[in-house]
């Protein structure tokens, strides 16, 4: 039987390290025009300055490059599997982070990391056995507040939420809070709603980690909790 070939981490570098940063991928996401993929970080970056791909240069969105972003949750998995100790690291940085982000602000909380868990039982649940639904990531609250204009179409079918103050993982995406609101509205699963942050509207994939550092934190005068406006979808067509 032929001996088996040992492949050193290096072998793969050319495959999991960030073409903007020359690091290991942290938080792959994938441009879905090219499918060339960057840290997170660095291609939100990139596309505050450029509407296009930094590897090839292709023009990615003529207005906003970010709709075009996709995380890539295998990859991620594969590069903290394949370099020892990456998911340990980061996972400190972002807590780094998080305390740094709350010793400047006006002393409310920020985004409040929750206890790690003894062990690792990702796999566990990614199978749907385990019943943790991102409870042990960062969490943060937002408020979700009802955007009122008068004479909108749908306005009368939008109602403002009892509860309006929620606390959730910062994974969660703009997409998840749609179907979110509308369960709690009891509206129908097709019915379209916008969710703005300062009157931007926000992308499906959005998630609320990326709203908070891009469109909420950089405001002057932006206070805690992150407050997401929703309204019915204007057709614009």
């Amino acid at each position: 039987m032929a001996a088996q070939r040992k492949y050193l981490v290096r072998d793969f570098n050319r495959y999991i390290t960030c073409y903007l940063c020359r690091g290991y991928l942290i938080k792959p996401t994938t441009v879905t025009e090219c499918l060339h993929t960057f840290c997170k970080s660095c291609i939100v970056q990139h596309f505050e300055e450029s509407n296009e791909c930094p590897q090839c240069g292709i023009q990615v969105h003529e207005t906003n490059p970010l709709e075009m972003l996709r995380l890539d949750k295998t990859l991620e998995e594969i590069i903290f599997k394949l370099v020892p100790d990456l998911r340990e690291k980061e996972e400190q940085r972002e807590l780094e982070f998080w305390r740094k982000t709350k010793s400047k602000g006006n002393g409310e909380d920020g985004p409040i990391p929750k206890k790690a868990r003894l062990g690792d039982d990702r796999e566990e649940d990614d199978d749907g056995k385990g019943g943790d639904y991102h409870r042990s990531d960062p969490q943060m609250a937002i408020c979700l507040d009802c955007l009122r204009n008068n004479g909108l179409s749908g306005e009368s079918t939008v109602k403002g939420l009892i509860k309006k103050f929620i606390r959730c993982s910062t994974r969660v995406t703009v997409g998840t809070i749609k179907k979110f609101l509308c369960l709690k509205l009891k509206l129908p699963s097709s019915y379209e709603l916008d969710v703005l942050c300062n009157g931007e509207i926000m992308g499906k994939d959005h998630t609320l980690e990326f709203i908070y550092r891009t469109r909420w934190r950089l405001q002057e005068e932006s206070a805690y909790p992150m407050v997401l406006e929703y309204r019915p979808r204007i057709d614009f067509g």
